[in-house]
């Protein structure tokens, strides 16, 4: 039982437990013993429940057996009356918190637009989550474990969470699959997540899909189920080895990257409205964000890296900068006024 709850019953169960231990000696007193504890304590209990069953204790003429039976009534009364409206009241409280939760929820979703979906909140979800979240883009959690759920409620109570199978229809349409700009299917299963990346694709066929992949062999079917990009894990665990060997200060460079949050930087990509077509990389007037570096340029399939302030942007391009969260959504306004 939480702590809370301790609390607030502690005192009224202390005080019951009081009354009854005091109703029962103060009956075998006014007895004067020629009752049993059982009798007494019974005595105690139907007058504190106001059962109206007949005194098991022969309170006849005496004024002071049923002043003190008055006192244990009140007393006892008062005190059960208080524990039964305290469990109500904790259950009403409970189903309204919930219903509010629901609809707060319901309403978060309706507003989000170009939103990321999370599916699975296990080992690698959380990480997903916790990328998205300190790169600060809104994102949307589901997973079937109603306790992981809770869980991630509490570390990221600004997060929507969604108790429910990812492989449903009708839970990613309570997710908002239809204005998400991204899903991720990644759960442990890969026939799950074949299922989200055929379902998500069959609702929203512009909706990008990334999907983890345990097996190899199921990499090709979960491309023709719809998923845009396709992770093994047993290939990037093997590229990420063989990194720390060839190359250990990249690899270090990039951990720092992704560790440090005093700055917070990520390499990032950027779109750029058709308007700049044709200008040059210095008309972007990139200097106006200090905190942002250029990669490259991507052209469709070119790529031009490190670009000369010479550069002359083509139709649909963008570009690959390091960035932090703020000015990378600073550049997104510039760039693209979205």
């Amino acid at each position: 039982m939480p702590s809370e709850l301790l609390r607030k019953f502690r005192t009224p169960f202390t005080l019951l437990f009081a009354v009854l231990i005091i109703g029962t000696a103060g009956y075998w007193y006014i007895g004067e013993g020629n009752y049993s504890v059982m009798d007494c304590l019974y005595m105690t209990v139907i007058t504190i429940l106001t059962i109206g069953y007949g005194e098991i204790i022969d309170l006849t003429n005496n004024a002071s057996g049923r002043f003190f039976t008055i006192l244990i009534a009140f007393t006892g009364i008062g005190t059960a009356t208080y524990i039964i409206s305290t469990f109500t009241a904790l259950i009403v409280e409970g189903h309204l918190k919930e219903t509010f939760k629901k609809r707060k929820m319901e309403k978060s979703i309706k507003k989000l637009e170009n939103h990321y979906i999370i599916c699975g909140a296990g080992r690698v979800g959380s990480v997903i989550l916790n990328e998205l979240h300190s790169t600060s883009r809104h994102c949307v959690i589901i997973d079937r474990d109603e306790e992981i759920i809770q869980i991630i409620s509490e570390k990221h109570p600004e997060v929507i969470s969604i108790v429910g199978d990812a492989d449903l229809e009708e839970v990613l349409e309570k997710a908002g699959i239809r204005s998400a700009k991204g899903i991720f299917a990644a759960t442990g299963d890969d026939n799950q997540n074949l299922v989200i990346s055929l379902t998500a694709k069959f609702i929203n066929p512009n909706i990008r899909v990334v999907a983890r992949c345990l097996e190899a062999v199921n990499y090709n079917k979960m491309k023709k189920a719809g998923a845009d990009s396709v992770i093994s894990e047993n290939f990037i665990a093997g590229m990420r080895m063989a990194s720390e060997m060839i190359r250990p200060t990249v690899v270090s460079f990039l951990d720092k990257m992704l560790t440090e949050k005093d700055k917070n930087l990520r390499v990032e990509e950027v779109n750029i409205h058709s308007r700049h077509s044709g200008k040059k990389i210095l008309e972007l007037e990139l200097d106006n964000f200090p905190n942002t570096l250029l990669l490259a340029v991507v052209s469709g399939d070119q790529w031009v890296y490190n670009p000369n302030d010479e550069h002359v942007i083509g139709d649909n391009s963008k570009i690959v900068v390091i960035t932090n969260p703020e000015e990378r959504l600073k550049l997104k306004t510039h760039l693209h006024g979205d």
